[in-house]
């Protein structure tokens, strides 16, 4: 594309050059700068594109959108007042608004994105639609399926897996939507024809600056979308019910405890960690197109936990709206498997072994409230301490740990910082050390700290008898837990078949 045509799309402030010549890629890493590469210097958390320009310039650059001129580089720059934002625009018209030709559902919550963008990607495709899948663990165009690196993918990478999957007569996608992924303008461009709140709670308050913040940002999602969208949104949730009033789109509310809502969950079973329960549409609330629908219908779930019924409620609601028969709906729920850590069973022999990302202290709360209904002897956990996140989320993922090891029969808190399975920005700080200590000290609960993840996981297994539950818990620190762990257990139980111990790895993403 003419750079000229292009530049269109967005407001250039100045420029230090006339805009001539062709487009052929967009690249905001030097790295994958070439030959008629327009480069975006983008202001990051730890780094300024700025800093790369001579770089790109010398690999090929034919121009940059800057937010500052650098007099010093002889390469045409076009000032903007936010690169991001120009990013976002700038992708979309190039890759020729691939979202305007797709059906898109985006989903946001503190907890529960991954899950529900994968069950419903599950009734979508029991239906029969081609689909495509944005979230944390994985992104599927089409053919391809490639491990994620961001929740949200920059603006330029998402607009280019959307182009994909046009390419690839995708039809129907379902992505997660981060609080980073709004506030850094990744989807701003992205025309959704439907958003979902599934739940708002503490996360990200370092990283945002306040929960206010961070609250104003997800909301963002609903309040922004267009009469023309609908927007699914929990009313149990005391955060995102009230945006049911905040939004120009067509809402639909949906509640397990609140029954002013317009789709109920009754008669919940939970007695085997395995819900089943009614799903009751409230007809006199409902749009006409809900006429179709039966009043009520049962509804059983493969995985475990409460959280789960939430979060195949937001799909439920994504696939009514679609127009699903509820017998597709609930053959794929019942078929469906589960994401990785997500309250994963691992292993099911004489111990139980469950890995859950803790992302969170509501994703905390949830878990072990799920543990609290379920049947065993005693709890062994091991918990990564979540790195490079702050003290105040470390804090609160403590007060939840400390809140339920009384009542959950733990004898002591296995923690480790996985020093050799993490990466520069999941590190460990000693401040987030001194928090976890602290935390335990003044609920005198026994803790015993690894510096290494394989030596934790050795320790609860030593202690784990018939009965008991492993519980792998952490975010990052905790990704390749179930590789080591069930390492260890092969060892542990060389009668058993191999391909039984290790058959939760099979597809696995993280730790591998």
């Amino acid at each position: 594309m003419e750079i000229s045509e292009l530049l269109k799309a967005v407001d250039i402030i100045d420029a230090n050059a006339k805009p001539l010549g062709e487009v052929t890629n967009l690249a905001y890493h030097s790295s994958k700068v070439g030959d008629g590469t327009l480069f975006f210097c983008i202001r990051g958390y730890k780094t300024d594109g700025h800093l790369f320009l001579r770089e790109a310039s010398e690999k090929g650059a034919m121009g940059a959108i800057v937010e500052n001129f650098n007099d010093h580089i002889s390469l045409p720059q076009y000032k903007v007042a936010d690169s991001r934002a120009a990013m976002a625009a700038l992708a979309d018209k190039f890759y020729d608004y691939p979202s305007h030709k797709l059906d898109i559902s985006g989903v946001t919550a503190t907890n529960g994105k991954t899950t529900t963008t994968y069950m419903a990607n599950e009734i979508f495709t029991e239906h029969g639609f081609k689909t495509g899948l944005i979230g944390t663990v994985i992104i599927k165009t089409g053919k391809e399926t490639i491990p994620a690196d961001l929740t949200t993918p920059e603006s330029l990478d998402l607009q280019r897996y959307l182009h994909d999957m046009v390419e690839e007569n995708v039809t129907h996608v379902v992505m997660e939507v981060s609080s980073s992924g709004l506030e850094l303008k990744r989807v701003s461009n992205v025309n959704f024809d439907l958003v979902v709140v599934n739940n708002i709670s503490r996360e990200h308050i370092d990283l945002h600056g306040s929960f206010d913040n961070y609250y104003h940002i997800k909301a963002g999602l609903v309040r922004n979308a267009s009469k023309h969208q609908w927007a699914i949104i929990n009313g149990d949730c005391p955060y995102s019910a009230p945006l049911a009033h905040e939004t120009r789109a067509k809402v639909i509310t949906y509640g397990l405890k609140n029954k002013d809502t317009d789709i109920n969950v009754c008669n919940l079973d939970l007695t085997t960690g395995r819900a089943s329960y009614t799903v009751k549409l409230n007809k006199s609330r409902l749009p006409q197109r809900f006429n179709n629908y039966p009043h009520t219908f049962s509804v059983k779930l493969t995985v475990l936990g409460l959280h789960s019924v939430d979060n195949a409620m937001g799909a439920t609601l994504i696939a009514l709206l679609h127009d699903i028969p509820v017998d597709t709906i609930r053959k794929a729920l019942l078929n469906f498997r589960g994401v990785e850590r997500r309250f994963e069973l691992l292993f099911d022999h004489d111990i139980k072994i469950l890995d859950d990302h803790f992302a969170n202290s509501g994703n905390i709360h949830v878990t072990m409230e799920t543990l609290s209904k379920m049947e065993y002897k005693n709890l062994h956990m091991v918990y990564a301490i979540r790195g490079s996140r702050g003290v105040t989320v470390n804090m609160e993922n403590c007060n939840a740990i400390t809140h339920w090891f009384p009542l959950l029969r733990m004898a002591k808190v296995i923690v480790t910082t996985s020093t050799a399975h993490v990466t520069e920005k999941d590190i460990v700080t000693e401040a987030e050390i001194e928090v976890f200590k602290e935390a335990m000290g003044k609920a005198d609960v026994s803790y015993e700290l690894h510096s290494e993840l394989p030596d934790a996981i050795a320790s609860a297994l030593k202690s784990a008898a018939p009965g008991d539950v492993v519980l792998l818990a952490g975010c990052q620190g905790m990704d390749y837990g179930a590789t080591v762990c069930l390492n260890q257990i092969a060892a542990l139980y060389p009668h058993l078949d191999k391909e039984l111990v290790f058959k939760a790895l099979k597809n696995r993403v993280a730790g591998i």
